[in-house]
């Protein structure tokens, strides 16, 4: 059986002008993650990302911990909804809740409650639709699995991983959101698969860079 790791995306920049960059302890948490991962003896075959600056920057420093230097694929399945234009189209025509866009707790509270709207066909012309977002996911998955590969290794960002993950397990739509916001910054999800077609779901948002020397620090979650 090949592995599959699939890593969400160090931390971005949350609250500023442009959330898709690394912040610097995002920059450190990638490094990290590369050297936790060499140590346990992952040398990837083939890598694939999505087309997000995050996903490259990220990459970038697992691949520097790793000692490793390969090009990777690009596929826009793994880039995360857009979900400041999904909050938006929900808010179009009623009073959006205070700070939805720049305070943690009000962002994501807001967001869960509108992801289980969009699943649901009650956002009227979202950035994309529901059915549109988990093709494109499943379409990711198809191009992950390589069946030349021993060991694959993806950057993405929380929906999409809670979404392969939810898909894998068969569970009701409303677990992706569950699961997506359970995400930490570098977790790894793993997958086994098979030439044949078999694809199991192994372990979800492992930190082996996280030490209780070194949590307080590296653990984040946004």
């Amino acid at each position: 059986m090949a592995e599959l790791f699939v890593i969400r995306h160090a931390q971005a920049s949350f609250g500023t002008a442009d959330y898709d960059r690394l912040s610097e302890l995002g920059h450190r948490q990638s490094r990290a993650l590369g050297e936790a991962l060499a140590e346990r003896g992952l040398r990837p075959d083939a890598v694939v990302i999505g087309s997000l600056r995050r996903h490259r920057e990220t990459l970038d420093g697992i691949l520097a911990g790793l000692g490793m230097s390969l090009e990777p694929e690009i596929h826009d399945g793994l880039n995360e909804f857009d979900f400041t234009g999904l909050l938006n189209a929900r808010f179009r025509n009623t009073p959006a809740p205070e700070n939805m866009h720049t305070e943690r707790k009000s962002h994501f509270r807001t967001l869960r409650d509108t992801v289980l709207a969009w699943q649901r066909g009650e956002i009227d012309t979202p950035p994309e639709t529901w059915e549109e977002f988990t093709a494109r996911v499943d379409s990711a998955r198809a191009t992950l699995v390589k069946p030349d590969a021993r060991q694959v290794l993806a950057v993405s960002s929380g929906g999409p991983i809670g979404q392969l993950v939810a898909t894998t397990l068969g569970t009701p739509p409303g677990q992706q959101i569950e699961l997506q916001l359970q995400t930490r910054n570098c977790g790894v999800s793993r997958f086994v698969y098979s030439p044949r077609g078999a694809f199991y779901f192994h372990g979800f948002n492992e930190t082996p860079h996280i030490t209780a020397a070194n949590e307080k620090e590296l653990l984040t979650y946004s």
